[in-house]
């Protein structure tokens, strides 16, 4: 059955609260599977199964695929469509509010150690109210993702991608923990019901270690938020109306980093805001 026979049949339309756009391209489709590169050693975490197209895809080159669904009447679809392949347990829940790792241990029994440290991927379609925090959510969970692979809207994935001098917060925050790859570009007219833009797939690769080396990874995030809260403003307005300190203060710990005080927050690298965090922590000792 196609996307529509099956919409039909369990009577279903689009929720457009929940960002539902079903990708029915098989092209598309069997690129987000390659992007993933997955064997049958691989555990992979699908976040919006929705109808199950791109599901059963993971689960023939998949070791295991734990699909975690948010609408509660995609389910008895998941259950038929996927019927077939045992290797797939779809969970009813907001990934938000779900610890990966743990989800992974209850669902597979795998018990992580020092000689085999968990491992396992993300493949996700996320719609544009959820695509940041869920990102967020999984680069800073307690065990992270090795790869994930997105399929966003196309101006969430430029963001993503970024670099100076159109950074952006979203930018930073991916870049500080993983390598940013845009692997394919998808119509609009690719997806059911179709959205009002295009869409791409980004590869988010992990970093054995963060970017930049920080002392205090909260302070970092801390003093970037702080430097993106008023985009138009220089850097020495922004920090010290964002983080509560003197201008003059601001303007030192600026200095002391090769930073131009004038300069504007999307124009940094991030070994910049690395040197400017660390700066500013160390002068408010």
């Amino acid at each position: 059955m196609n996307v529509h026979e099956i919409l039909r049949r369990f009577n279903l339309r689009p929720r457009k609260g929940l960002g539902q756009n079903f990708l029915v391209d098989e092209v598309h489709l069997a690129r987000i599977v390659a992007a993933a590169e997955l064997s049958p050693e691989d555990i992979v975490l699908e976040i919006g199964p929705g109808l199950g197209t791109l599901t059963t895809r993971l689960a023939r080159e998949a070791g295991r695929v734990i699909a975690v669904e948010l609408d509660e009447r995609m389910l008895p679809i998941l259950q038929e469509v996927l019927a077939e392949h045992e290797n797939v347990r779809v969970i009813h829940g907001d990934i938000l509010a779900l610890d990966p790792a743990e989800l992974i241990e209850q669902e597979t029994a795998f018990t992580p150690s020092a000689s085999e440290p968990m491992s396992y991927k993300v493949v996700a379609n996320l719609p544009y109210y959820i695509a940041s925090a869920a990102i967020r959510h999984l680069l800073e969970a307690r065990v992270p993702p090795s790869l994930i692979v997105l399929t966003v809207q196309k101006e969430v994935a430029q963001r993503m991608a970024a670099l100076p001098p159109r950074m952006s917060i979203l930018a930073v925050s991916v870049q500080f923990y993983a390598e940013v790859e845009i692997v394919d570009r998808i119509p609009a007219g690719a997806f059911y019901p179709a959205p009002k833009v295009d869409s791409a797939v980004v590869r988010l690769r992990r970093r054995p270690q963060p970017a930049v080396s920080v002392e205090n990874v909260k302070g970092f995030f801390r003093v970037v938020r702080a430097g993106f809260s008023q985009r138009r403003k220089q850097l020495r307005n922004a920090l010290a109306a964002g983080l509560g300190r003197p201008a003059r203060e601001v303007t030192a710990a600026l200095e002391a980093a090769g930073i131009d005080p004038r300069r504007r927050a999307e124009t940094l690298t991030l070994e910049e805001w690395g040197r400017l965090a660390e700066a500013l922590l160390l002068s408010h000792r």
